[in-house]
């Protein structure tokens, strides 16, 4: 009885269809502190782990597994303003560069560069992409859609 009455809550579009998940590991590497705070919200009851450098993504990502990896691309001020600078090897590119040498870790995470530089995001994606890697670049103001469509509770 239980079966009929939920399926037909269910053709009405009346049935609650929502299921809880059990929490997700989640890694972000970004700069902004303000981001810090949105990335603990979106993913409240999860296990986070955030970091702003690209010292400090190498060590945690090497140490644990994560089921989501998010990754931006410029983490110091003058990044913001222009690609214009020889330091690369401090932006979300050299992670990007790192998980596609060390093929072996987090491959079953998914990996979403989140950036506003659209030039610096889309060469992240290309160097995971070369390394057999599925990922996409998803800009920041859109990011909350696609949260909401993968792990929404």
């Amino acid at each position: 009885m239980k079966k009929l009455v939920r399926s037909a809550l269910i053709r009405m579009g009346l049935a609650d269809l929502s299921a809880e998940r059990d929490p997700i590991e989640v890694f972000v590497l970004d700069d902004d502190e303000r981001r810090h705070r949105w990335f603990r919200k979106r993913f409240k009851g999860d296990n986070v782990e955030i970091v702003a450098t690209v010292e400090e993504a190498k060590k945690v990502l090497s140490e644990s597994a994560f089921d989501v990896i998010f990754l931006d691309h410029d983490l110091l001020p003058h990044h913001y303003e222009s690609n214009e600078h020889d330091d690369f090897d401090r932006t979300g590119y050299a992670v990007a560069e790192w998980l596609a040498a060390n093929k072996e870790l987090h491959r079953a995470a998914t990996l979403i560069v989140h950036t506003r530089n659209a030039d610096g995001g889309l060469h992240m994606v290309e160097k995971l992409r070369e390394s057999g890697r599925a990922a996409e670049y998803v800009p920041f103001p859109m990011l909350h859609l696609k949260i909401k469509t993968y792990w929404d509770k």
